[in-house]
């Protein structure tokens, strides 16, 4: 059941909650997912959402918990009482309880963990709050299926059945040794297939894809995309079991990394939303203003230097907006265009040469059709002649290269470990911007001989 978010509704539960009418609520609540529930929850003040979570059970209110935006837990979070919080956690995954906890400042964070019922759900959140985010083991679960070489088929399946308890997912059991090393994995199909007596070490499989705990989380997600898994196992440096990502997790992940590259697109340095404060979204847009704003004035000064020729035929003036816009947009489609490639991981190293052929030739024909459109467009118009080569030949020559820069640029600051996003935003636009303008003054100065 689904409630369509408008306006008069969220008003209708603000009225609600402060005349303590939990009928209503209850009742446009009922059969909700977690998820349409945290999506009311983000219009409501965390005064008012309090009182909807604490007319959910405790298994629902924990699931709304876990899909609540980050910046709006953090307010949220402030209004919940320790030992609440705590019953909370003791539902949620230990990677998202970690994420949580994290968000905490340090003394409550300590009150919270000691108040969590399953002291084994708090010993693994106190493990995973020692990676770093970004990194395998900052995303990982310790929740899993393990069992070792020397059980038999029925009494893994028994441990199946008292492990599982505390796992919502089970895709597959991990096999490890006596040393709690990771050592291969058994499908759940063979294992209900296969005769009680015989031992795990018999059906395991040894070919099992793995990763290491200080892996990079966007390495992770390539990993499980190219050899399309639902949960992939963790180890340590001993190569020891340390827990599972899932594909919710990986999910996440592509999720974040997809906002972070847009607006590093956008010429936003930092990771910011609609909610962040007045500083933090300024601050992170205003360095890159700064570059455009920059360029714009290199820009002007360098026209300067063609005031005359300027003078002598004013008519050149119209089209420099059409020069720089064309540079830029050819630059942003040819960098976007390997940005895209670099992250997907396809493995450029060995295709630089073919790359920039290609990227030449589809420069070279894309430039022919536009300088022969804005040719013909300025003969129709009856503008002079000279004057429309110009034109012509600068957008040829502009487009050729901004595409060279488009393509290089962004190998090159994946090259420098520089985010190559950058090359999609404000940077290779200014860069273009100013390298239109000298190929078209400089055009000028060759063909018609000031």
């Amino acid at each position: 059941m689904q409630h369509e978010l408008t306006h008069e509704l969220i008003q209708d539960l603000k009225a609600a909650t402060q005349s303590a009418d939990y009928t209503f609520i209850n009742n446009l609540l009922d059969d909700l997912h977690a998820a349409d529930i945290s999506e009311i929850i983000h219009k409501l003040e965390p005064e008012d959402s309090i009182i909807i979570l604490n007319l959910l059970s405790i298994e629902d209110g924990a699931d709304v918990l876990m899909h609540l935006d980050d910046d709006y837990r953090k307010r949220f979070l402030k209004e919940l009482k320790t030992e609440q919080l705590a019953n909370y956690l003791n539902l949620i995954d230990s990677d998202d309880a970690a994420d949580i906890v994290n968000e905490l400042p340090v003394k409550r964070r300590d009150d919270v963990l000691v108040k969590i019922p399953n002291q084994e759900k708090t010993a693994y959140i106190i493990d995973l709050l020692h990676y770093e985010e970004d990194c395998a083991g900052g995303i990982m679960a310790k929740e899993l299926v393990k069992a070792k070489l020397t059980w038999t088929v029925t009494e893994c399946i028994e441990e199946i059945r008292r492990q599982s308890k505390n796992v919502e997912k089970v895709y597959s059991v991990y096999v490890v040794d006596d040393h709690d090393r990771l050592v291969g994995i058994v499908q759940l199909k063979k294992l209900l297939l296969s005769d009680g007596n015989i031992l795990v070490d018999e059906i395991y499989d040894d070919d099992i894809i793995h990763v290491e705990t200080y892996k990079e989380a966007d390495e992770v997600a390539r990993i499980m995309q190219k050899y399309d898994l639902e949960s992939i196992p963790v180890v340590n440096v001993q190569g020891k079991l340390a827990g599972r990502i899932t594909i919710d997790d990986v999910i996440d992940v592509i999720t974040e990394m997809a906002e972070l590259e847009r607006q590093m697109m956008a010429g936003i340095s930092e990771s910011t939303e609609e909610a962040s404060s007045v500083w933090l979204l300024s601050k992170s847009r205003l360095p890159w203003l700064i570059v455009g704003m920059t360029g714009g004035m290199l820009g002007a000064w360098f026209m300067g230097f063609f005031e005359e020729n300027i003078k002598l035929i004013p008519a050149m003036a119209f089209f420099i907006p059409l020069i720089t816009a064309t540079g830029g947009n050819v630059g942003i489609q040819s960098s976007s265009i390997v940005v895209q490639a670099l992250a997907s991981g396809d493995g450029l190293d060995s295709y630089y040469g073919q790359r920039l052929l290609k990227g030449f030739f589809v420069s070279l024909i894309n430039g022919l059709a536009i300088a022969s459109l804005v040719f013909i467009f300025n003969f129709m118009l009856g503008q002079d002649i000279k004057l429309g080569i110009v034109v012509s030949v600068a957008l040829l020559s502009v487009v050729i290269i901004a595409s060279f820069f488009g393509t290089i640029t962004p190998l090159i600051l994946d090259k420098l470990a520089i985010n190559p996003a950058l090359a999609s935003g404000p940077f290779i636009t200014t860069i273009n911007d100013l390298l239109g303008l000298a190929i078209y003054f400089v055009v000028a100065n060759l063909l018609l001989s000031f």
